[in-house]
């Protein structure tokens, strides 16, 4: 047995539980697979809290957009990612299990300081930041879907004491659910019963959108099936369905087909890099650990993260894709092309869709007057002269940037009333919303709680590890400040340190998996060994293309410098600090000898 960590609850009846949930797994692994399944699924917990992370504002937009892109042709890509994320996360809970050592003490002691400050910053950073865009998700899912009477345009209030209501809302109930926590082992049984009922929400919701979508018989079933086939001919080739409109445009089918498969590549390998963020990492064994998990426990940690990750992910995710393929790929958003409705009134295109809309368009034309000229025009006082050049494009090119534009869960929503009836369209998809944001605000709390102990060197319980979890409470400012420039300053930066340690933290744990100093006895061996390296670099080198591509695609400029140049620099001296200190603590050892 490992040590057993801090708690609040008396030691002797914090070692009395974990001895018995232990002896419980070996009895059911005496018993056969189907006692010890049972056993598992008893025991499971930490699985849960990483769904309730991943499946996030992030999961949600790279699901639409999936749908919009190739239709039902990528649902393979999340599936995927996912599988290789569980591979690296399984690895990271054989490490922790198999030594009771605190990761961000242990990276620091047996493997590089450099890499452990590297990781935990990197997670406080990401857990910060990505706060703000699930208060904004969880706001507008209660204004917009829930209670727009109440708190919506509808109602008539002001719209900053609207948002400032239904986001303080979260905060407290956010707050009060990460109290429970800390109340012994009641408390966390308490904190991840909630958090799977969360998950379960928001699978449920999706799922049933999908039932009722099938029940209506408006899916085609063969074909989402055939989706969960790998296919990499999107890395290069854009989807058939885009063929006749592509062909429409003429001279510029060229410049269309580009942006396609740019599109579908970028998202392809976003879910690389994305599907297990730098902050589940340091989630998952403090998680286990908080739990009193040691090496017996490790089948069901890699079970717990089968179940209670991957498969709720799954559900989640392939059921918005498939929601989104059939109502908006290769299929106009509608408003932009001079449509009517049954009264023969000009059809108004969403709010939130207009800007998307005006930019692809001005990429169109300026791949066609150049861009000197259509800075000019652009810049020109005269604001119509834009304008008039925008309505002046073929059909045909206003027709693929009406297909393209980026479409979210309201749009959705909406499209699906039809066939749902508005009010379960609404209802459903604002619940799922509103559960993923909610989650994703808990966990994200919870991680800044454990990173700021770790790095202050204090036990992660009590009212330090709670007071800990509010930093990420300035999230409540994301309905007010999370867009335009301000999203681009907070938004980018992070997500390309938290992509560029992702490989860092992965390619440590392999070291780890491997230092005879740190597993000891518990080092994988034989065939075991060979599975556990080659499983495991398979994922770790799925997530470092795709973190490369992600940040070598970061051509916006942050003060005057691109900001992929920055990410390498960063990367360079990362690198370079951490073989400075391999070798200044090495080099005792060289003088003794």
């Amino acid at each position: 047995m490992t040590d057993a960590p801090d708690s609040v609850a008396p030691q002797g009846e914090v070692d009395a539980k974990i001895e018995a949930e232990r002896q419980m797994i070996v009895d059911a692994r005496a018993k056969g697979k189907g006692a010890l399944a049972k056993t598992y699924i008893k025991l499971s917990g930490p699985g849960w809290l990483q769904s309730a992370i991943t499946l996030g504002g992030g999961s949600l937009t790279g699901a639409l957009y999936l749908g919009v892109l190739a239709g039902y042709e990528l649902l393979w890509v999340q599936l995927v990612a996912m599988i290789m994320g569980v591979i690296m996360l399984s690895a990271i809970a054989y490490v922790t299990l198999s030594t009771g050592e605190r990761p961000f003490r242990a990276i620091n002691q047996h493997v590089n300081p450099v890499l452990g400050w590297s990781w935990a910053i990197a997670t406080l950073m990401a857990n910060v930041v990505w706060c703000l865009p699930q208060f904004s998700l969880g706001v507008a899912s209660v204004r917009q879907n829930l209670m727009p009477g109440v708190l919506g345009e509808e109602s008539g209030m002001n719209d900053t004491v609207s948002k400032l209501i239904v986001a303080i809302t979260l905060l407290v109930i956010a707050t009060v659910v990460i109290w429970f926590y800390d109340s012994g082992g009641r408390g966390i049984k308490i904190f991840e019963g909630l958090l799977k009922a969360m998950v379960g929400v928001v699978v449920v919701s999706f799922f049933g959108v999908v039932a009722v979508m099938t029940f209506k018989g408006a899916l085609p079933w063969s074909e989402i099936i055939h989706g969960f086939v790998p296919n990499f001919n999107y890395f290069s080739h854009p989807s058939a369905r885009f063929d006749d409109t592509l062909t429409a445009t003429g001279a510029f089918k060229d410049y269309w087909s580009k942006i396609i498969v740019s599109d579908q590549r970028d998202v392809m390998i976003t879910a690389a890099a994305t599907a297990v963020g730098i902050n589940m990492t340091f989630l998952l064994p403090y998680s286990m650990l908080a739990r009193g998990w040691g090496k017996d426990f490790r089948g069901l940690a890699t079970f717990d993260l089968s179940t209670g990750l991957l498969i709720p992910y799954i559900l989640a995710t392939s059921c918005v894709v498939i929601a989104a393929a059939s109502q908006f790929h290769n299929v106009p958003a509608p408003g932009f092309l001079g449509e009517t409705n049954a009264q023969g009134e000009l059809i108004v295109p969403a709010k939130n869709l207009v800007g998307g809309y005006e930019k692809i368009i001005d990429g169109r034309i300026k791949e066609e007057i150049g861009a000197d000229a259509f800075s000019a025009l652009a810049e020109s006082e005269d604001k119509t002269l834009l304008q008039a050049k925008r309505d002046a494009l073929p059909q045909a090119d206003k027709k693929m940037a009406a297909m393209l534009v980026k479409r979210d869960a309201f749009n959705l929503a909406d499209s699906l009333s039809s066939l749902t009836g508005k009010g379960v369209a609404q209802y459903v998809f604002g619940i799922g919303v509103l559960g993923m944001a909610l989650s994703t605000i808990i966990i994200l709390m919870l991680i800044s709680g454990f990173t700021v102990c770790e790095m202050a060197g204090i036990p992660p319980v009590g009212n330090p590890r709670r007071f800990a979890c509010l930093i990420s409470a300035v999230g409540i400012l994301g309905p007010f400040i999370w867009s335009g420039k301000s999203q681009f300053w907070l938004a980018v930066p992070t997500s390309v340190f938290g992509f560029m340690l992702l490989p860092i933290a992965g390619w440590t744990f392999f070291g780890m998996m491997n230092s005879r100093s740190l597993m000891k006895d518990q080092m994988p061996r034989g065939g075991k060994r060979v599975w556990w390296n080659t499983i495991l670099l398979i994922a770790i080198t799925y997530a470092t293309v795709g973190a490369a591509w992600n940040i070598w695609s970061r051509k916006q400029l942050m003060f005057g410098v691109e900001i992929r140049w920055i990410a390498i620099g960063l990367v360079a001296l990362i690198v370079a600090l951490a073989l400075i200190t391999h070798m200044a603590r090495k080099r005792p050892v060289a003088d003794q000898s």
